[in-house]
C-alpha cells in the first residue's frame, strides 16, 4: 500500500479564507482532469489572516502534482 501525501497550499492575509476556499475548487478541477486515484480535497482557516487548502495525492502521483502545481508544503497524510 503506497503512503498519502498532504500537499499543502498557504494563504496569508485578509482574503486569504476566500482564497483558499476557491484553490479548492481548482484543486478538484485538476483531479478530474487528470484522472487522479484520490479526490480528497479542502480548506482549513485558522484565523482570518491564514488560511490553506490542501489535496492528498499517492507516493505514485507526488512528483507529477507537485511539479504541475507547485504546492508550498506537503506532509504524510494519516486519516
Amino acid at each position: 500500500m503506497s503512503r498519502k501525501i498532504k500537499l499543502i497550499w498557504d494563504f496569508r492575509g485578509p482574503a486569504s479564507a476566500k482564497t483558499a476556499e476557491h484553490h479548492e475548487i481548482h484543486l478538484k478541477e485538476y483531479i478530474a482532469i487528470e484522472k487522479l486515484p484520490l479526490n480528497i480535497t479542502g480548506f482549513e482557516i485558522y484565523d482570518e489572516m491564514y488560511a490553506i487548502a490542501f489535496m492528498v495525492v499517492t507516493d505514485e502521483n507526488m512528483i507529477q502534482v507537485r511539479d504541475a502545481l507547485k504546492p508550498h508544503r506537503g506532509e504524510l497524510f494519516t486519516e
